[in-house]
């Protein structure tokens, strides 16, 4: 944890001249997308596999640092020493704090209480935006499948094939692409689509009980809490699309 509380101390010297008071508040969100950053290879893995729990390994492998994150501002000594961290603040609220004392300080609408109120706001915005697109992926999933299944593993009709020996093999693999998907799509029993409808629709509701966390753990905990689901929203945003733009591309090429 000294390691830590070094680093995220180091960080906070660097940037004080620009924000002051609130260097440290603003090194803790770098420091949470360092650690995004690391994790995106695994987060881009598992997008892969097209599955409303898609991303759950990363967010495991994130506890420690959230159990580090979270000891870091509760501790009043760290390696024998008093803990420097403690005295930062973000805007009006130290670092350290919970809502609980926010509320003691000034009441809800006090200094203290207004920063944990935009923290619980942006939380709040995030989750939103989470729950709506989970549900909107898992229902396009639920609707491919039950369509793929219908449809059975049957070659497309209708298509010219491609002339010449490029054409041939475009004509070859998209084929083979498209029968393949159809193919894996129409194993999906009636059973498990229900079942991917139902966490589709119970998993982005889960992105709210970060609401719950925040406000029993320490503010810089729920800093972290807001940055790393932020930036868990925004990443599938754009896997998908870059997903979404190689499908368009790989049609185009074939036909």
């Amino acid at each position: 944890m000294s390691v830590f509380t070094h680093l995220v101390a180091e960080l906070g010297r660097l940037l004080e001249p620009v924000l002051a008071q609130s260097a440290t508040a603003a090194a803790i969100v770098l420091f949470t997308v360092l650690v995004r950053l690391a994790l995106h290879p695994l987060s881009r893995a598992a997008f892969r596999g097209a599955t409303p729990a898609a991303g759950c390994l990363p967010m495991l492998l994130q506890l420690p640092v959230f159990f580090v994150m979270y000891q870091a501002f509760s501790s009043a000594e760290v390696g024998g020493k008093a803990n420097e961290l403690l005295g930062h603040r973000l805007f009006a609220a130290p670092l350290g704090a919970r809502w609980t004392d926010a509320l003691g300080e000034g009441g809800l609408f006090g200094a203290q209480g207004l920063v944990f109120l935009g923290l619980f706001g942006a939380i709040a915005v995030v989750a939103a935006w989470s729950a709506v697109r989970g549900r909107r992926t898992a229902a396009s999933v639920a609707a491919a499948a039950a369509e793929a299944k219908a449809a059975g593993p049957r070659k497309p009709a209708g298509r010219v094939a491609p002339q010449g020996k490029a054409g041939a093999t475009a004509g070859a693999r998209t084929g083979a692409r498209t029968g393949a998907g159809v193919g894996v799509m129409a194993e999906v029993s009636a059973e498990q689509q229900e079942v991917m409808r139902k966490l589709g629709g119970v998993l982005p509701l889960l992105s709210f009980g970060t609401l719950i966390t925040a406000a029993v753990v320490p503010l810089a905990a729920g800093l972290y809490l807001l940055t790393t689901t932020a930036w868990s929203v925004a990443e599938r945003v754009w896997l998908q699309y870059r997903k979404e733009r190689a499908e368009r591309s790989g049609e185009q090429t074939a036909q």
